[in-house]
């Protein structure tokens, strides 16, 4: 053994040491306790944000069926001014307009004009019942008179 290969064993010897007291080198994974500790929080936060999603995916719908029931009734008005009368079709003998894909699944329209309903004949009350997942949400209803309800949902 030459000089220069006891000095380099010597070198590895207290590099070793020295390793040892300051801890591994080397990243082992994570434990088990703190996978289930981010297992735990995911679930937190997600039983924290879903219902709230899901809330603000039932207002957004709704205020899509609002607007179309705005566009229904400014089509109601123009309809009243060319035949002197409402309709209760939206289709091509009606009112000539269909209902948004997306608000399809969750909401079926109706209209029903002199019932009574809103004062004197000729008058319209439209009708927005959810179904599907918006079913949760209470019906809208919209009248010749401009009365909404539920006045809360509006």
């Amino acid at each position: 053994m030459t000089l220069s290969d006891e000095s380099h064993k010597r070198c590895r010897r207290a590099a070793l040491k020295t390793r040892s007291r300051l801890g591994p080198t080397t990243f082992r994974g994570i434990t088990l306790v703190e996978l289930l500790i981010v297992i735990a929080v995911v679930a937190i936060l997600s039983a924290i944000a879903l219902p709230a999603y899901d809330q603000f995916i039932i207002r957004a719908n709704r205020a899509a069926a609002q607007r179309f029931m705005m566009d229904v009734a400014n089509r109601e008005e123009q309809f009243l001014a060319n035949k002197r009368s409402y309709t209760s079709a939206l289709d091509s003998t009606g009112l000539s307009i269909s209902t948004p894909p997306e608000l399809s699944t969750r909401y079926s329209f109706g209209i029903v004009t002199n019932d009574g309903c809103c004062g004197p004949s000729p008058n319209y009350q439209i009708t927005a019942t959810p179904i599907g997942k918006q079913s949760s949400d209470p019906a809208l209803t919209l009248d010749s008179q401009g009365n909404k309800s539920p006045s809360a949902k509006w």
